[in-house]
């Protein structure tokens, strides 16, 4: 059933912004092993596990407010299956930012997607 709330939103955009929640959980999972990689006792670095919790917690506030945006919309969010982390041990900070500034650049082009299409579709 339509939503009345509905004007002027392709379902491509939809469907879209479905598929970006999913990064932006994915993204938020991998911070969270990240982070738990960082907090165990063999690794103990306090400062790196709060850092990638911090990313954890933005990255589903990102997903949170695609969600409402969804709903203000008039679409429907569907989510999709999270797939585990890539990588989860580390040979050293540095190799965990590296692959953090990776899928960083990811997310990031997935936004622009996204906002091309709206651009697209306006």
């Amino acid at each position: 059933m339509a939503s009345p709330s509905r004007q002027n939103f392709a379902e491509e955009c939809e469907a879209a912004i479905n598929r970006q929640i999913n990064v932006e959980l994915e993204a938020s999972y991998a911070y969270l092993a990240f982070a738990t990689y960082f907090g165990q006792d063999t690794v103990a670095l306090p400062h790196a596990e709060k850092f990638f919790l911090k990313q954890s917690h933005e990255e589903r506030e990102h997903a949170e407010k695609l969600a409402k945006y969804q709903n203000l919309r008039g679409g429907r969010v569907v989510y999709q299956d999270i797939h585990k982390p890539t990588k989860t041990v580390f040979a050293s900070l540095r190799d965990a930012m590296e692959t953090a500034l990776a899928m960083e650049k990811a997310v990031n082009e997935s936004l622009l997607q996204l906002h091309a299409l709206a651009l697209h579709n306006k």
